[in-house]
């Protein structure tokens, strides 16, 4: 295959100054494709509706004036791209990726939360199967060594038979779309039987101009009989770890919110003994660094050898579906059994119905 044409939907501001507003994503990405080797990918158009931000990404990475676009689809419908990155607000990926699907180049990688609503996930899917697309999210984290390194002592059997696994940090939707998929990724990417939930959504939360709810705790059963937990918000010092996995013999934490695991990323304790054993990840933490550009390696291999990457769209369905139903649950005061039939978004059903009134927290 020679070298791959690459365009960016959604070039943004600045990447030096995150905040809620963006975190200059499509940055991340052009830098991670810049790392690949030589003769591998190329970036030769982006598009953003600010043209100042199109000229000032185009000029960061030496993509040509005649690359320029405000119009994605005008981009897509001139470039013959091979892969397209899409790093938009969530509630646009529905509709990018099924019209950039629909231009058929050879992959997508879309940034997370997959879309706003569950129908929409399943749509973005359904078409780039239909038209042959690889589509990949950005689910990043599962590469790093904290992560690896946990699966392949679960793998191992270092803690016996896992029974649990669990995270306690962030949000179910804009961080939570992590959470869920590193816990389904420490568990061998099982698909889920159920979830139960309550949420908590008292001060108006936008992240990226979504809905996020202030506090949850969920519980859901995989098809294997491991459990999963998450606790976030407040409660998130249920766990006390940003993951972490229980077996028959012992558990795994990632991120721990002891202060004696502090600078500590990983680390392990057998149930027959009271002292933890920290494990070295080589400065990697649960955040980075490098993890993009292993992601866009994953990515760009799946594009030459026409295998699935570990962060496809299959897998994040999975973890999709597990926050949908999280909200869902909440709406209907049970439990939910998968898959999940209700297509909207639960949250912003219940804040626009009026179900749950949170405040506006004065500026």
């Amino acid at each position: 295959m020679s070298e791959l044409r690459i365009g960016i939907i959604g070039t943004g501001k600045n990447y030096k100054s995150p905040s809620a507003q963006g975190y200059g994503m499509a940055y991340q990405h052009g830098f991670a494709f810049e790392a690949l080797p030589a003769g591998e990918a190329k970036m030769v158009a982006c598009a953003d509706i600010v043209k100042d931000n199109a000229d000032a990404y185009a000029e960061k990475f030496k993509i040509p004036a005649t690359g320029i676009y405000t119009d994605y689809n005008e981009m897509l419908a001139k470039e013959k791209l091979d892969l397209v990155s899409i790093c938009t607000w969530p509630a646009l990926h529905a509709k990018m990726v099924i019209e950039t699907a629909n231009a058929k180049p050879k992959g997508i990688l879309c940034e997370k939360p997959m879309a706003y609503t569950w129908g929409d996930a399943k749509a973005m899917h359904a078409r780039c199967v239909e038209n042959n697309v690889k589509l990949a999210f950005n689910h990043q984290r599962r590469y790093g060594k904290p992560f690896r390194m946990a699966r392949a002592l679960i793998d191992s059997g270092a803690i016996g038979k896992l029974q649990c696994v669990q995270s306690g940090v962030g949000n179910l939707y804009d961080y939570g779309s992590h959470n869920f998929d590193l816990c389904n990724f420490l568990n061998g990417e099982q698909r889920s039987k159920w979830v139960l939930a309550q949420i908590d959504y008292r001060d108006t939360t936008l992240v990226f101009g979504t809905h996020n709810e202030n506090q949850a705790l969920v519980q859901w059963e995989y098809e294997n009989g491991v459990y999963g937990m998450i606790a976030t918000g407040p409660g998130g010092r249920l766990i006390g770890a940003h993951h972490r996995a229980v077996g028959t013999e012992g558990i795994i934490e990632i991120g721990s919110s002891d202060p004696v695991a502090k600078d500590k990323h990983l680390r392990i304790r057998k149930f027959s003994s009271k002292d933890w054993e920290y494990l070295d990840t080589d400065g990697e933490h649960c955040h980075g660094p490098n993890y993009i550009e292993r992601a866009v390696v994953d990515v760009v291999n799946s594009l030459r050898t026409g295998t699935d990457s570990e962060i496809c769209s299959t897998n994040a369905l999975k973890g999709t579906e597990l926050i949908f139903a999280a909200w869902h649950s909440s709406r209907i005061h049970g439990r939910v059994d998968l898959p999940l039939t209700a297509l909207d978004n639960a949250l912003v059903s219940m804040v626009e119905n009026g179900v749950i009134h949170p405040a506006v927290k004065p500026k």
